[in-house]
């Protein structure tokens, strides 16, 4: 019994050990696969992009912006803008609001073109913590700035650039502002396109985001992350273009026209304010409920959601579509929380025949 037991006693941490080093080979057999997914996946970059860069970076980089650029005081805050004009004869103003924390330079150029291309005038503007605008360094979230702030904003930018009545487009939480600008100076706002956006989104009974699909998508993201991780001089141009062929694949993908955009936010101008995601996040939490206010609102508006959007749920837009009175709708099949949408969803075409058509509406209201 005694040598059974010693038996047993001596087993038991060869066992252990074995164990432990299967367990540790595992591990490190998971890190490898994880660590070559990292490096070999994710969309496959144009041959040639880093000669393309290196070309791009020792330019000047004048042509990111083009149009007319100034700066405006709203209530003592400083705001960069520009006006870029229309292609022929000009059809309106488009002022077009970026997504939370982004700034003016990060709008795709191929839409501004669709838009500028069509004969309408194109404002964009870097929203307060962003770009060239102030940066707000004493901001405090005990007492946060606003959705309505915001808006005040990008009314002192039309006040600036002369412009008596736009079309908005407002993307995310762009789009929230949009809202906020037309319930303050609705006799000013032509129309409103507002994607991938919500009336509320610290409304209780609309869905929350997907936390676990969005976790999900960061992991399925991975790859792309891996420029930086490698140190890539490049990585942040990597990742733009990257994250464009993963929503629209590699054809029309410019390269150059990304790469100058890219460069020049980060060599010109501030770069990205980390502090203005948080700053933003509080503005949205701090604005009070704004469904009574859209209930009303006459102004001719399209909502455009993606039916797959795990951060702004397609219920937001649903709800968005359902509030504004008349509004008219274009859901995308399948499609997630993504800008550009995917060229395939005809939006470009679905806007400019809204912009039309209000611009038309406008025409026959005005007197003679």
């Amino acid at each position: 019994m005694s040598t059974r037991r010693a038996r047993r006693g001596c087993a038991a941490p060869a066992r252990r050990t074995r164990i432990g080093a299967a367990v540790a080979g595992g591990l490190l057999a998971g890190l490898a696969a994880l660590a070559a997914w990292i490096r070999f996946g994710g969309p496959r970059l144009p041959a040639g992009i880093d000669a393309v860069i290196d070309r791009v970076a020792a330019g000047d980089l004048a042509g990111v912006v083009t149009g007319t650029t100034g700066e405006t005081d709203a209530g003592g805050i400083r705001i960069w803008y520009e006006s870029i004009p229309p292609v022929g004869r000009e059809r309106g103003t488009v002022l077009v609001l970026i997504s939370l924390g982004g700034d003016a330079i990060l709008w795709p150029p191929a839409f501004l073109r669709v838009l500028t291309g069509a004969g309408y005038r194109v404002i964009r503007f870097d929203q307060r913590g962003t770009g060239a605008s102030d940066w707000m360094p004493e901001w405090d979230r005990a007492h946060p700035y606003t959705l309505v702030d915001l808006a005040r904003d990008a009314i002192a930018v039309l006040d600036a650039t002369g412009t008596e009545h736009a079309h908005l487009i407002g993307l995310s939480f762009g789009g929230m502002v949009a809202q906020e600008v037309a319930i303050a100076e609705p006799g000013r706002v032509a129309s409103l396109t507002l994607m991938s956006t919500s009336p509320d989104p610290t409304d209780p009974t609309l869905p929350e985001p997907r936390v676990g699909r969005l976790a999900l998508q960061a992991i399925r993201g991975l790859p792309i992350l891996k420029y930086r991780l490698l140190g890539d001089p490049y990585a942040d141009v990597k990742e733009r273009i990257a994250k464009i062929i993963s929503v629209s694949g590699p054809e029309g993908v410019d390269v150059e026209e990304n790469a100058a955009l890219v460069l020049y936010d980060r060599r010109e101008r501030n770069g990205l304010n980390l502090r203005a995601l948080r700053q933003h996040q509080a503005a949205v939490a701090a604005t009070r409920p704004r469904a009574p206010a859209l209930a009303t609102l006459a102004v001719p508006t399209l909502v455009v959601h993606g039916t797959d959007d795990d951060l702004m749920p397609f219920e937001h837009g649903r709800r968005l579509a359902a509030t504004i009175p008349d509004a008219a709708r274009l859901w995308l099949d399948g499609v997630g929380h993504v800008f550009p949408y995917p060229p395939s969803a005809g939006v470009e075409g679905a806007i400019l025949a809204h912009l039309d058509a209000a611009g038309g509406r406008a025409q026959r209201s005005s007197p003679i």
